[in-house]
This record gives structure tokens, sequence and C-alpha cells, in this order.
């Protein structure tokens, strides 16, 4: 999250933001709760930085900039979900994986992206309709994040997980 969100010192310029992959990662990996808000708390940081800075405009930080909180709940639940209730360590478990994101992502941009559309005040009269016509041109993308972040991590997870056994499996024959 902080080498790719907004523009700081550690920003890579050409990876979109890993925000919703790390909040959707934390909730299925870290079990403490206290590491939702301090991820949020993170991810305000660097908000907040790269504002000071000027790196970045105060576009997206507007009252309804609180809504993002309630995203990311919804990602880390999701994620803490899929963890706890729906994964299994064996390819037969992807479809489950695809769909906790489709929904968490759903909600999540429902939360976020509609927060931002009707309570930033950047939208003169904003209506369900003009908010509805926006989502195929942003939805698409936000879960294609997602989705790439999450699948990469689960990747490496099931390579360490592979590498792991077969190391194992030597010391048992030697």
């Amino acid at each position: 999250m902080i080498c790719t969100r907004g523009q700081h010192f550690a920003s890579v310029n050409a990876l979109p933001s890993a925000s919703w992959a790390v909040f959707f990662l934390v909730g299925a990996t870290l079990r403490p709760m206290w590491a939702l808000p301090a991820f949020f708390v993170l991810s305000s940081l660097l908000d907040f930085a790269s504002l000071a800075t000027g790196t970045i405009t105060d576009w997206c930080l507007s009252p309804a900039y609180w809504a993002v909180a309630l995203a990311y709940a919804a990602l880390w639940l999701g994620g803490h979900v899929y963890a706890t209730r729906l994964h299994r360590d064996r390819w037969s478990a992807l479809p489950r994986l695809v769909l906790a994101l489709v929904v968490t992502a759903s909600v999540a941009y429902l939360i976020s992206k509609g927060g931002f559309y009707f309570f930033s005040g950047r939208y003169p009269e904003p209506t369900l309709t003009g908010f509805i016509v926006r989502i195929p041109q942003y939805y698409p993308r936000a879960l294609g994040t997602l989705a790439g972040y999450v699948g990469l991590a689960f990747a490496l997870r099931a390579i360490a997980i592979g590498a792991f056994a077969r190391v194992a499996a030597r010391s048992v024959r030697a």
C-alpha cells in the first residue's frame, strides 16, 4: 500500500493503488481487530502527507472521505469471512475466492464511490441515475485491481507452501 498509494517518496507511479487488496488481505490474514484501524490510519497518513507535500490535490479529500473507512471495513470483513468460512488450501476453492472478491468489491465500491458521489459536494445535484451510469466506467477497474493483487498474493502463498512442502519432504527422506 505504501508503494502504490498517492504520490509520495515511495510511490511506484505505474501501479494502481493496492489499498483495497491490502484491506482484504489484512482481513484474511491478520487476526487482531486493531489491524483494521491501524491500516486505515496508515492509508490516511499517506493521503494527508501527499496533500501536505502538494503531490495530490484535495479533490478526494472531502467530507465524504470518511466513507472510505466504511469501504475498507467492508473489504476487511470480506477477507475475514473468506479466510474463516470459505478458504481451503485447494484449487477447488478458487470460485469461492472469486465470489468473495466480487461481493466484497461491490459493497466497497457502492460505499466508497457512492459516498463520494453523493456526499463530497463535487457533483452538483447528484442523482441515482448519475451514479449508476458511472459504475461501468469505474467499477471494472476497481474489481480488476483488487483481483489482480489478491490473486498475486494467493499465487505467491501457494508457491511458498509448495516450496516448504518440498523442503520438508526432502528432510524427511534424508
